[in-house]
């Protein structure tokens, strides 16, 4: 009779479920964590599902204000990878903004007790103004595009210039390098502004390759040729083909004669469209007990191998440690794929010991891959500082199943920049005969 989600956490809570075959205490209590999980992101979206529409409404309301000022600041301007409202800074008059989005049904507009405007429309992110006027624009601006750790280190240890032209001119006032509004996250962040030590951030035309994607081999929309020309179209120098491995029998995974296969086919095409080359590989199911999804002599016949994590997420954190530090231990693991298999406002990834893992990755030479599907975007920004302290590489990869998932790489690109990934640390930013010397090396040292 349980027709809602409140229905069925009532039940779980009163221990109704467990009458029921099949139904466990830990069952119910894996139901009730997941509905909290939910309900805490509720009324969150994904940065890349609101970044044309933050985009556009800006704009538009540019158009229609001839001569006031529309930046977008917050959560949207930082890049973090979800957001729960698009944050507007403006010099415009605020009762007439409001009365231009007022003329829309359904709008409810709120004048909020800080004195910003919160706009809310059925189905859309919340919309929040920040007001400001002239001489104080890029003052706000800041204000707003920063985290509480960030804005208050600043604060405590430098000054604003008044009436400042641009965010630079506050920068330059205080002798620190202009710090992108995506590091403006920790109080460090500081010190190496200072010191005139910022990274150079990876942008969308540093990638070089499309490392991790699939074709109708498994799960994928396209041919491999047609992934390969189109690779070729967008001036990328190299696909790695990744299709799924046997396990993954709902995603079509390839049996070693399949295998076989596929890689004749991927000789010919390498022939036939050369320069640009199509490298073999396999994205890897990582079983239970952390072995890889084929036998030595399989595994043997590809230029590299993708470990991933798809099935039974419900692990402890102990067995899930153990599990994946087997397969960093594979000797034929090149990159570990989406690190804990979390996606992004729907589950919690795998529960790991980040710090571990990427210390166990630096020492078996493996690449830790930033996914850039945006409902991944896993290695989580938060742990790509440390992985590039340890010496880790990192590669940001489409995990693309279609042509157009090419374009994930700049959803991956923007969440690499939160962590201050730079080209030297991306394995897809390696030219080919870079990558070729890569594996090269990397065979090398497995023997």
């Amino acid at each position: 009779g349980i027709e809602t989600v409140g229905e069925l956490e009532y039940a779980c809570n009163e221990n109704r479920l467990m009458t029921y075959k099949g139904f466990g205490a830990k069952t119910q209590e894996s139901i009730l964590q997941n509905i909290a999980f939910i309900r805490a992101n509720q009324n969150f979206h994904l940065w890349a599902e609101v970044e044309a529409i933050a985009n556009n409404l800006v704009n538009g309301l540019g158009k229609v204000n001839t001569g006031d000022r529309f930046v977008l600041s917050g959560a949207m301007r930082r890049q973090m990878p979800t957001l729960e409202e698009i944050d507007i800074v403006t010099d415009g008059d605020g009762e007439l903004i409001k009365k231009q989005f007022g003329v829309t049904a359904g709008i409810e507009i709120k004048d909020e007790p800080d004195g910003t405007i919160l706009i809310n429309a059925p189905n859309q992110p919340a919309i929040r103004l920040h007001l400001t006027d002239k001489d104080n624009f890029f003052i706000t601006l800041f204000n707003t595009s920063c985290s509480a750790e960030f804005l208050t280190a600043f604060n405590q240890s430098y000054k604003m210039p008044e009436a400042p032209q641009s965010e630079e001119a506050m920068f330059e006032h205080n002798g620190l390098e202009v710090i992108p509004p995506a590091l403006r996250e920790t109080a460090a962040i500081l010190t190496q502004a200072k010191n005139k030590n910022l990274p150079t951030l990876l942008q969308p035309t540093d990638i070089k390759a499309i490392i991790h994607s699939h074709s109708k081999w498994s799960d994928g929309m396209n041919t491999i040729e047609q992934m390969a020309k189109a690779a070729i179209e967008k001036g990328y120098e190299y696909l790695v083909l990744s299709d799924h491995s046997q396990s993954a029998f709902y995603a079509n995974g390839l049996t070693p004669q399949r295998v076989a296969e596929q890689q004749a086919e991927i000789e010919a095409l390498n022939k036939k469209l050369a320069p640009f080359k199509i490298f073999k590989s396999i994205e890897a199911d990582i079983l239970n007990d952390g072995s890889l999804d084929y036998t030595d002599d399989v595994l043997a016949t590809f230029d590299l191998v993708i470990a991933s994590v798809h099935s039974n997420l419900k692990m402890s954190e102990e067995k899930a440690m153990q599990r994946v530090l087997t397969a960093i231990r594979n000797p034929y693991t090149t990159i570990l794929g989406h690190p804990t298999g979390r996606l992004l406002l729907s589950r919690e990834g795998y529960p790991l010991d980040h710090k571990v893992i990427i210390d166990e990755c630096v020492k078996h030479n493996v690449v830790i891959e930033i996914n850039a599907h945006p409902r991944r975007l896993d290695l989580d920004w938060q742990y790509i500082d440390y992985a590039i302290q340890q010496g880790a590489l990192l590669s940001v990869d489409p995990d693309a199943h279609s042509i157009e998932g090419y374009h994930d790489v700049y959803y991956g690109t923007m969440a690499a920049q939160k962590g201050g990934l730079t080209a030297k640390h991306n394995l897809s930013s390696y030219t080919l005969k870079e990558f070729e010397a890569f594996l090269a090396e990397n065979n090398k040292k497995r023997g």
